[in-house]
């Protein structure tokens, strides 16, 4: 869309106008339809401050935001449809009711415009098309699925399942790690302490003996001065620093690639994050597979569901293998993520007609190895971190007492 500033005559006043148009005919039409006064001049113009605040006033304002929607409150409608349209109660009613008692405002304007799409006489799916952002493109994958084979019901249904198995998994592993980050968390914020406030109270009785003072002391001095002279700037490019990977991250593939790959080398988190997100995309598969999606876009669809950059190019030469004539398990031996029982057990099921079976034990595999990670994260990381606090004591009293020692054998 371009901008037109319209100078124009009202009577004996004189005023101008910037419209929004395609061209300059449609801006010339627009002014007239306003019948505001006689035409004098028109010309291409920049677009307006005023018409800049009032998108970002109408973007501030507008309940639909470009996330994901909160996948617990998305559950329950979700849930609550596939009872009622079960029992045989019409489409639009039903999404209705489920949102009626909606405290969720992007949730709740999202299905109401579906609705009135759906009463202007587009199918669920393309309704929820534009939403594909918020929804998931699972949850619209379903969606499809159900309004073609006529059992929209069982698709939500099954929809539900994947979508509580996945939030699931998240919830238990961030409350896995919480532990581990408040200790070092607090580990950090002791040491600052420390080196800011106790540090200081010796220093001048070190200075004063004009002795040389041993490394661990001539550390923990240079990084009090440190703190104290730049910690402010420290904190402030560690908060830009941390925002620029951030936006790199988001904007730019190859350093998303190269962080997501670094992320599955580190200890416990990257193991953790493998076994979590090929359990979620074999049980995802094994789910669209069941529900009559064909293998290839079964596959394509689960692949969507993966957050790792790196994961997701392995695992999408499972489908392209299929695509150039291999087998299901050649495929999974391309993605060089499975180990060689797992490629076997999917062979064995896609030979003997199972493969249904061998998915879901398959899935079971992964997330069992999931859960003992996370169920014993705590026990893992103690050692790191008795390991650190004692690293931290060390320092402490070796750069405080070791000076006091050779003050005494001077003195002495």
């Amino acid at each position: 869309m371009s901008y037109f500033k319209i100078a124009y005559r009202a009577g004996k006043k004189g005023g101008s106008i910037v419209i929004e148009a395609k061209n300059k005919i449609e801006a010339i039409e627009k002014f007239y339809d306003r019948n505001i006064g006689v035409m004098k001049k028109v010309q291409k113009t920049s677009k307006p401050l005023s018409f800049i605040f009032k998108e970002l006033d109408r973007k501030f304002q507008n309940p639909i935001k470009k996330r994901p929607a909160n996948t617990e409150k998305l559950i329950a409608i979700f849930d609550q449809m596939a009872i009622m349209l079960d029992a045989g109660l019409p489409l639009n009613y039903v999404i209705s009711e489920s949102i009626r008692t909606q405290d969720d405002k992007m949730l709740k304007a999202i299905f109401e415009n579906i609705v009135s799409d759906i009463e202007g006489g587009q199918g669920f799916y393309n309704a929820a098309l534009p939403y594909k952002k918020q929804l998931g493109f699972i949850s619209l994958s379903m969606i499809q699925l159900g309004e073609e084979t006529g059992s929209l019901a069982e698709s939500l249904t099954k929809l539900t399942t994947i979508l509580q198995n996945i939030l699931d998994n998240r919830k238990k592993f961030k409350k896995a790690t919480r532990y581990p980050l408040f200790i070092m968390v607090a580990m950090g914020i002791a040491f600052s302490v420390v080196t800011l406030f106790v540090i200081p109270q010796f220093k001048s009785l070190f200075e004063s003996t004009k002795m040389e003072l041993p490394l661990p002391t001539q550390f923990l001095l240079w990084l009090e001065y440190a703190l104290r002279e730049y910690g402010p700037y420290i904190l402030v490019a560690a908060f830009l620093m941390a925002i620029g990977i951030n936006t790199m991250y988001k904007k730019n593939e190859k350093v998303r690639f190269l962080l997501d790959k670094l992320l599955l080398k580190i200890y416990i988190i990257g193991k953790a994050t493998l076994f979590a997100m090929v359990s979620r995309f074999v049980y995802v598969f094994q789910v669209l597979v069941e529900a009559g999606i064909p293998m290839i876009e079964a596959l394509r669809i689960a692949e969507k569901i993966i957050d790792n950059s790196y994961l997701k190019q392995a695992i999408a030469k499972i489908p392209t293998a299929i695509e150039e004539g291999k087998s299901l398990h050649q495929g999974f031996e391309d993605a060089e993520l499975f180990e060689n029982m797992v490629v076997e057990m999917i062979k064995a099921g896609e030979m003997g007609g199972g493969l249904d079976k061998m998915l879901v034990k398959v899935s079971k595999i992964y997330k069992d190895r999931f859960d003992y990670i996370v169920d014993n994260i705590a026990t893992m990381i103690e050692p790191i971190l008795i390991m650190a606090i004692a690293g931290f004591v060390l320092v402490l009293a070796l750069g405080i007492f070791l000076p006091m020692w050779n003050m005494v054998d001077l003195a002495g």
